[in-house]
């Protein structure tokens, strides 16, 4: 079975400055081993990046830039999006079907949106997705912590059950990939 890695939304913006991600620089570090995994396994990398028609996200600007530390290389699959799902108006799934993908890593940002909603929706087209726990991460919003959201979110994906396909979570340690 041939799993590929969604990088999602690690962005300066997203990583850097008052809109940091709880923690951006050790996610990033276990982003980079998953993706050296992934890469040693010869399974696909993809790149995603969120866009806004303006502000710190939009496209080509300083903040869209994929962070500082994220190891991206010439060979990945580099796909812009606009929506918190990344299949929504996207090329996403038929470049997995391009590959034979038949199941998913799921890490980046933010934990509550575009990871969440893109491991749903994952789920809802028959992909089985591992979520790299340690490997996802937000910003606090003023009711829980970053923390919080983000284990939060972890349990709860890991508890869906009716898509048929699951969620897996595991460290960044552990992962392993088939091709």
């Amino acid at each position: 079975m041939t799993t590929a890695l969604l990088v999602i939304d690690v962005q300066k913006a997203l990583c850097s400055g008052d809109g940091a991600a709880f923690e951006s620089r050790r996610v990033i570090d276990r982003i980079n081993a998953v993706s050296a995994k992934a890469r040693a396994a010869g399974a696909p990398v993809f790149l995603i990046q969120h866009e806004s028609p303006d502000g710190p996200l939009a496209h080509g600007t300083e903040g869209w830039k994929l962070a500082d530390g994220l190891d991206a290389r010439p060979g990945d699959v580099y796909l812009r999006k606009k929506a918190t799902d990344s299949f929504h108006n996207t090329e996403l799934q038929a470049l997995l079907q391009q590959h034979a993908v038949k199941a998913l890593v799921i890490c980046g940002l933010q934990s509550d949106f575009c990871v969440d909603t893109t491991t749903r929706r994952a789920l809802a087209l028959g992909y089985p997705v591992t979520l790299v726990s340690d490997g996802h991460s937000t910003v606090d919003n003023g009711i829980l912590t970053a923390a919080q959201i983000s284990a939060h979110h972890t349990a709860t994906l890991a508890n869906i059950m009716s898509f048929g396909p699951r969620v897996t979570p595991q460290l960044a340690s552990e992962i392993q990939f088939t091709v």
